[in-house]
């Protein structure tokens, strides 16, 4: 079984599933699917994403990015923002450009941890079934989730970096359906100008995530914390 999962539409949808933990065991396939915002995913798109099992879509969008799509009948949507509107604590990544690089990662969790906390109680809380995770392009916020879920189930920083730059390659031709630029170039510049690569940046994050320091310093019991991750490891 592979992780691409090409649903009609999608461009940066994978599961998680199959990715090996330190211990010799590996996550669950169908547990958990990262993708990009669903605006373009045709009827046969949204029918492939219910047979994979999907049941609940935990959304990292702010309010005034929802448009469009409709998961319809049998899906939950939770919305779970990572980033709200009028928070003081973005303007700065906002103004820099680094909200497109793992480097506000770390300030995030110290800072906003409860953001993050919010969203990994949802995918914890959902309905027997797959999660699906996203945000608009699946790589930034639903990068930093992700690393929190993978880090909890045991994956390794490595295969956890993996898979995040996974997403910057796959994110090329939807900016091109978009006609957007590629914002790569300009992201490994502004890293550069940090004196670091967007591997670097995000393998320093893990390397200082306590994810069960987190999730209990945000209300999350240990009895919640051994729950999730038995959901996620086979």
């Amino acid at each position: 079984m592979g992780r691409d999962l090409g649903w009609e539409g999608s461009y940066n949808a994978r599961d998680l599933g199959g990715l090996p933990t330190a211990d010799g065991r590996a996550v669950r396939w169908g547990v958990v699917v990262r993708s990009e915002e669903p605006r373009l995913w045709t009827e046969a798109g949204w029918r492939a994403v219910r047979e994979h099992g999907v049941r609940t879509i935990v959304d990292l969008r702010n309010d005034d990015e929802r448009t469009g799509a409709h998961a319809g009948e049998g899906i939950d949507v939770v919305h779970a923002p990572l980033d709200p509107v009028g928070d003081d604590f973005w303007t700065y990544y906002a103004e820099t450009g680094l909200h497109a690089t793992p480097l506000y990662y770390r300030d995030q969790l110290d800072k906003r941890p409860d953001l993050v906390v919010t969203a990994v109680r949802a995918v914890a809380n959902a309905r027997p079934g797959g999660v699906l995770v996203h945000c608009a392009s699946g790589r930034d916020r639903t990068g930093l989730l992700v690393l929190v879920l993978l880090s909890l189930a045991g994956v390794p920083g490595a295969a956890i970096a993996d898979d995040y730059e996974l997403s910057r390659a796959r994110l090329r031709p939807l900016w091109t359906r978009l006609g957007r630029p590629d914002d790569e170039p300009k992201i490994l510049d502004l890293l550069a100008r940090h004196g670091t690569t967007p591997r670097k940046s995000f393998l320093d994050v893990h390397a200082a995530l306590d994810v069960e320091v987190l999730l209990r310093a945000g209300g999350v019991d240990d009895a919640d914390i051994t729950a999730l991750r038995q959901r996620l490891v086979a």
